[in-house]
């Protein structure tokens, strides 16, 4: 009874300081803002039902983004389709950061649009890796899936992206 409840309070706890994490994770599994508010939202509400099946202590952050993919996916599967018209708009993002300068965030607007252009296995590992910080290792626990498999889909997704950035700082204005 002790660890549930400290199960629940380390989650009910750490929901507002992961939510942005959790929400960009969201946003990319799902393309959409909307899309990404309502299964950040749905994560919260599963993660405290099922407190009970935390471990107090470990990677809240990880469990929480594992919960997300089960439910994301169990969404696909459901609908056998994606709702609406795609990815999401760099544009509508509103990801600027306030401290850097204008063409700073004009870059980061550009690397997110090629990123969200990736493929979805790489888009999720890029995010996981480069964005969250999880080892290869731990990405590839993640995504239940071998850590060759990791660094392969870094390696297509960093030429992909190489290729899309060079070709666009590289054309005359």
């Amino acid at each position: 009874m002790r660890k549930k409840k400290n199960a629940h309070g380390e989650i009910a706890g750490g929901l507002k300081p992961l939510f942005p994490r959790l929400w960009r994770y969201c946003l990319t599994l799902t393309g959409r803002p909307d899309a990404a508010d309502d299964l950040a939202q749905t994560v919260c509400l599963r993660a405290l039902e099922k407190s009970d099946l935390y471990t107090p202590g470990t990677h809240l952050d990880r469990w929480l983004f594992k919960i997300a993919q089960r439910v994301w996916l169990n969404e696909l599967r459901a609908a056998n389709i994606r709702r609406g018209a795609g990815l999401v708009l760099v544009e509508q993002a509103n990801i600027a950061d306030e401290r850097a300068n204008m063409e700073t965030n004009m870059f980061a607007r550009d690397v997110l649009r090629c990123v969200m252009e990736l493929p979805e296995t790489q888009r999720l590992t890029v995010l996981l890796v480069y964005v969250e910080g999880f080892s290869y290792k731990d990405a590839a626990d993640h995504l239940d899936i071998p850590i060759g498999t990791v660094m392969s889909r870094l390696a297509a997704a960093r030429a992909k992206l190489s290729g899309k950035i060079t070709g666009q700082t590289s054309k005359p204005a």
